[in-house]
């Protein structure tokens, strides 16, 4: 990685801007394959700028944030969301989510049928 000041590490940039809580995790998800920069596999050494989109899927949700400013140092959690831009679409409503799948206590176990009306339903 080149020593510049335009480029820091991906797994120190995430867990700078607090996207992950050490940075220890933040590389795994690097090397876990749940970190994409723009729409890219990447390793917890790749080096990121301003203008990247950063993908980040960690504790089931995916986040998508765009880089504004490039910091090194762990700070604040105030100072750290002025460092991003997060286009996260926003969850479905909680009355939808609910609604998908839901079976009548005791029914007993889903046939192959149940189960794939269920996944349709869900969107797998």
């Amino acid at each position: 990685m080149a020593t510049d000041e335009s480029s820091v590490r991906v797994d120190a940039w995430i867990w700078s801007v607090r996207l992950t809580k050490t940075r220890s995790l933040a590389a795994a998800e690097c090397r876990a394959g749940h970190v994409r920069i723009n729409d890219e596999r990447v390793k917890p050494a790749q080096a990121v700028r301003e203008g990247d989109v950063v993908r980040l899927f960690h504790a089931g949700v995916e986040r998508i944030v765009t880089v504004r400013k490039l910091i090194r140092k762990r700070v604040g959690a105030e100072v750290a969301a002025e460092c991003y831009r997060d286009d996260t679409p926003p969850p479905p409503p909680r009355a939808e989510a609910e609604m998908a799948g839901i079976r009548d206590r005791g029914a007993g176990r889903p046939t192959k049928r149940d189960r794939r009306e269920l996944e349709r339903l869900r969107g797998l």
